[in-house]
């Protein structure tokens, strides 16, 4: 990948490469801020979800679950019953408007867009408290943050042109999404755990290319309008990256309930 840094290094103007550096540091820490910032709705929708969905008081509670726990009224909507289904699928609508409608929208819209869309994962990313305990999930995030802070800065440093794995990265996740379906059916438990593998891996390249990606993007978009889309963009892109790396974590080092 051509380094766009180089073709300024040969300007005439002095000051040149240093306003290019601090441009794209103010830019990097806006997509970092906004990815945070998802992914702190995301956490606190997670959690207020569960605690409406659950009770311990037998008194309230219309449905009991193998692991002992009681769901109230709400919850029983959200996990048992058909509107599940819209829990599961609205983030996908979601992020599929954002993704094919922020050309025409404008930096305020586009960014509601996605504070929706992180509510909503964490709508649907609450039913992880019925499987696993409190204390793995908290291990697991932990966990998720340190190798993708440590992925994301590789990916900002290196001088490796990375756009060669984009491709392979990309098929890999098409072909777990594959393999998920079937295994819906199979219910393979070694299976299950491959795709878990895999996975992890696979969202761990992404990171570190997708920061890359962020980085290049930069340097073509920084005179234009479209530099708050892409920052909202490019910080959708680590969201997704750092939620499918800690889901695919939780489901091999999660301690089940």
């Amino acid at each position: 990948m051509a380094d766009p840094i180089r073709n300024y290094q040969t300007s005439a103007v002095p000051g040149v490469r240093a306003d290019i550096d601090q441009g794209l540091r103010a830019y990097m820490i806006r997509v970092y801020n906004l990815m945070g910032l998802g992914l702190l709705i995301t956490g606190l929708a997670a959690i207020g979800t569960i605690m409406l969905a659950t009770t311990t008081d037998p008194a309230s509670a219309v449905a009991t679950l193998p692991s002992g726990e009681m769901l109230t009224s709400f919850g029983y909507a959200i996990f048992g019953s058909p509107l599940r289904w819209v829990v599961i699928l609205a983030p996908l609508a979601a992020v599929m408007f954002l993704s094919f409608r922020v050309q025409s929208m404008s930096v305020a819209a586009a960014q509601t867009i996605f504070w929706v869309y992180a509510g909503l994962v964490g709508l649907s990313l609450s039913s992880i408290f019925l499987v696993y305990t409190t204390a793995s999930i908290s291990q697991t995030f932990f966990a998720t943050a340190a190798s993708f802070g440590a992925l994301s800065l590789y990916g900002y440093t290196t001088k490796r042109d990375l756009s060669g794995i984009g491709t392979f990265l990309i098929m890999g996740v098409v072909g777990i999404l594959v393999a998920m379906v079937i295994n819906m059916f199979l219910q393979s438990t070694a299976m299950a755990m491959a795709i878990s593998v895999i996975g992890v891996l696979l969202f761990a390249g992404l990171t570190a290319y997708d920061t890359q990606r962020i980085k290049s993007i930069y340097y073509q978009v920084q005179d234009s309008e479209m530099l708050g889309k892409t920052a909202i963009l490019g910080a959708l892109s680590l969201y997704l990256d750092f939620i499918n790396m800690f889901q695919f974590l939780l489901s091999f080092m999660g301690d089940r309930r």
